[in-house]
């Protein structure tokens, strides 16, 4: 398959590049700076300003899919996670925006049509939640920042779908790796003896092993059946104290001392919320169309990852 991806250089798409790269098909990353990225070799680096297909709208033509998770990082890029100022709450939501109106201009324009749109979205969709309400793909949309953000960023690529391309919306969870994202700064206090819950920690987390979130994506891909919205999140959801519980007893450290919320609010101001508020999001619709996890659970996805 010829496969493009947007969001290529990030946490997801370099693990999606290395799962397919070794099947033999043809990867094609959109980069703004692609004199500076650097992938594995094979893979085709092309250059987009990640707002319009000019330059690169030929490539769409016959594509087999693109994949686009393009977007500035909710957290940020540093270790600490960054406060959403005005501005960069502007940035988060029109980096996606931007990127995903580029990708279907590419799409209109292109003769022969790409076969699928996996396009990329989150969790934060149901809106930062407490309660234990468990939320399949026809729950409905929060109403908070990031709800705001997934319900935009999901409707700028239904335009596909009149033109007779397939569209899988990507709702992923909190994507567990040891080489990125959430859970590196998540082992410090641990490491520290200092591990525990978030504020009260019965706020649910949705988490998925990086392999079963790049299994999926291509599950997306290769699935014809596989329309619509997808939570992209293990069977079986933690709370935030049960994940501080299991993290605890994989590293062998104590997980009892709670980070209090108001001086994660202090710190982090609404970006908080990433934090204290959850979502019980189940995956309903690829588990009715056979995907299989390889990591269910989370005891057994935090051993493989963390080598224990």
């Amino acid at each position: 398959m010829r496969i493009l991806i947007t969001g290529g250089t990030g946490l997801i798409g370099r693990a999606l590049i290395d799962l397919l790269l070794p099947e033999g098909h043809e990867i094609i990353v959109l980069s703004r700076n692609p004199a500076r990225v650097t992938l594995p070799a094979g893979v085709q680096v092309a250059g987009w300003d990640a707002r319009s297909a000019q330059g690169w709208a030929h490539l769409a033509e016959g594509a087999d899919a693109i994949v686009n998770l393009a977007g500035e990082s909710i957290a940020g890029a540093g270790a600490i996670p960054a406060r959403w100022t005005a501005a960069r709450k502007r940035r988060i939501l029109e980096s996606r925006l931007n990127a995903t109106r580029a990708v279907v201009e590419a799409i209109d324009q292109a003769r022969a049509k790409p076969k699928v749109l996996v396009q990329g979205s989150a969790v934060g969709y149901y809106g930062g939640r407490v309660d234990d309400v468990a939320l399949d793909e026809d729950a409905a949309p929060g109403d908070d920042f990031l709800a705001e953000v997934a319900v935009q960023w999901e409707a700028a690529s239904a335009p596909v779908e009149a033109m007779g391309v397939r569209r899988a919306l990507a709702r992923t969870g909190l994507v567990l790796s040891a080489t990125g994202g959430s859970l590196p700064p998540t082992l410090l206090p641990f490491k520290l003896f200092l591990g525990g819950p978030l504020g009260h920690g019965l706020q649910w987390w949705p988490w998925i092993h990086i392999r079963d979130e790049v299994r999926a994506l291509v599950f997306l891909i290769t699935e014809p059946r596989a329309a619509g919205p997808f939570n992209l999140t293990a069977p079986n959801p933690v709370t935030n104290r049960a994940f501080a519980r299991v993290l605890g007893k994989v590293m062998r450290r104590p997980s009892l001392l709670p980070a209090p919320a108001f001086l994660l609010r202090l710190a982090l101001g609404e970006m908080a919320d990433l934090l204290l508020k959850g979502q019980r999001a189940l995956p309903k619709r690829l588990l009715e169309l056979g995907f299989e996890f390889e990591y269910p659970h989370l005891e057994g996805a935090l051993r493989d990852l963390l080598g224990r």
